[in-house]
């Protein structure tokens, strides 16, 4: 397994735990209403995304390579 591919899965396993992680967080606001479990699960949900398009991006950039 090369170094790109090895950071492309890196990259597709975060974005999963970070949707994971949104929907636990999502989960738990649900039962005690904390908004900190709120502010979490958004920032889950921004970080998962910031991470794919960055992925996205890394592709598109070392496809040639």
């Amino acid at each position: 397994m090369s170094l790109r591919a090895f950071h492309l899965l890196f990259i597709a396993l975060s974005v999963v735990l970070a949707a994971f992680f949104a929907a636990w967080a999502g989960g738990q606001y649900q039962l005690e209403h904390e908004v900190l479990y709120g502010f979490t699960g958004v920032g889950a949900l921004v970080a998962g995304g910031l991470l794919a398009v960055y992925g996205a991006a890394f592709q598109r950039k070392t496809r040639n390579l």
